[in-house]
């Protein structure tokens, strides 16, 4: 099968790229190795987080919050998303000040979407906190989707404007021959010009390949959910100086992440869980919210994600023509979706983009 573009990995960020291309009038393919979202976009948190991005990752992340206030322009379909607010939490005076600093730090780059919210505002958004907290910093308009809902919307969406998604088409071979990249998969050979690297944790497998090594590491974060409980909370929490995730979804749910990584056996797709990081993470909610002391956990999980070493993204062409790569977001790519889809997009069909997107090379490493 023969067509403009192929795709390898339908997660979320091969689908914003296949819709798109498509919607600039290419024909696509998207090779999925077993399903699109069975790792780490299907799995994530569903953060939708411009509060303390990299700067490098700044203008994207801005770009994006007001594709996601609208999302339904774009994908027919809200994608469960909420804006409550995101906060970093102070719980002492110098983390007011690292707080302080890093706001100072946003402003200089010209941005003012992340602000300093004092005590009496942070107690007013979110009551329930413990009392010895003393302020945070805030993104107003941050919030949260529902991951696999998105993910679906992207999709069909894609399939929509003409995009074929091959599901069970893992890449066994890639060369290159008369112009055209021809991929062997177990449903047979594609062709096309154009090769979209998005395998997450395994696209350094596909870099390889094309002669661009990169220093991938796969991992799994670990996320925990609770009981459903009576709404007490609106925005979504991390803290200063402590790894945390945290928020309750509109099922009264808790959502608990800390950055904390489950045991991986990339080889096997086995992920086990590691209680005793877990339970960092219990005491972190503990401490700042002392009341879910009996709040019972139902479920837990880890997905397989892309890891690199800077923890920014490789979204940049390749060496070889008609190669480009977008990988390796370092479990903070949801948010960043639908701009990265542009970039790609751009880069293929206008030969640049107008984002910034130097310090995202592929061969940076």
């Amino acid at each position: 099968m023969t067509a403009d573009a192929i795709i390898i990995g339908g997660g979320l960020m091969g689908s914003s790229t296949a819709l798109q291309l498509a919607r600039r009038g290419l024909k696509v393919l998207v090779l999925d190795r077993e399903h699109p979202g069975r790792h780490s976009s299907g799995v994530s948190a569903g953060g939708l987080r411009r509060l303390n991005r990299h700067p490098a990752e700044i203008p994207l992340s801005v770009a994006a919050a007001k594709i996601w206030l609208n999302i339904r322009e774009l994908l027919d379909a809200d994608c469960d998303a909420h804006f409550p607010g995101q906060i970093r939490v102070a719980e002492t005076p110098s983390d007011l000040e690292k707080l302080e600093k890093r706001a100072a730090e946003v402003r200089a780059l010209g941005y003012h979407h992340e602000e300093m919210i004092d005590r009496d505002e942070l107690y007013e958004r979110v009551p329930a906190l413990s009392p010895h907290c003393v302020g945070g910093l805030m993104c107003r308009d941050d919030g949260f989707a529902q991951p696999f809902h998105a993910l679906t919307a992207f999709r069909f969406k894609a399939a929509e404007a003409g995009v074929d998604f091959h599901i069970g088409a893992r890449v066994d071979e890639i060369d290159q021959k008369k112009g055209l990249w021809r991929v062997q998969t177990p449903l047979g050979s594609f062709k096309a010009p154009l090769l979209v690297n998005s395998a997450g944790a395994w696209a350094q497998r596909i870099s390889e390949v094309l002669g661009e090594p990169v220093p991938l590491t796969p991992a799994s974060p670990m996320m925990m959910v609770t009981e459903r409980l009576p709404r007490f909370i609106e925005p979504v929490l991390g803290a200063a100086s402590r790894k945390l995730s945290f928020k309750q979804m509109p099922n009264g749910t808790l959502l608990i992440g800390g950055a904390h990584l489950a045991k991986l056996d990339f080889t096997h797709q086995q992920t086990e869980m590691e209680w005793r990081k877990l339970a960092v993470s219990a005491r972190t909610v503990l401490t700042l919210f002392p009341q879910l002391k009996d709040v019972r956990i139902v479920r837990s999980w880890a997905g397989i994600e892309a890891f690199m070493p800077d923890h920014l993204p490789v979204i940049s062409k390749g060496r070889e023509p008609g190669v480009f790569h977008a990988f390796g977001f370092s479990a903070h790519g949801f948010q960043l979706s639908p701009v990265v889809g542009q970039i790609i997009a751009q880069l293929i069909v206008d030969g640049e983009t107008e984002f910034p997107i130097e310090a995202f090379r592929i061969d940076r490493f």
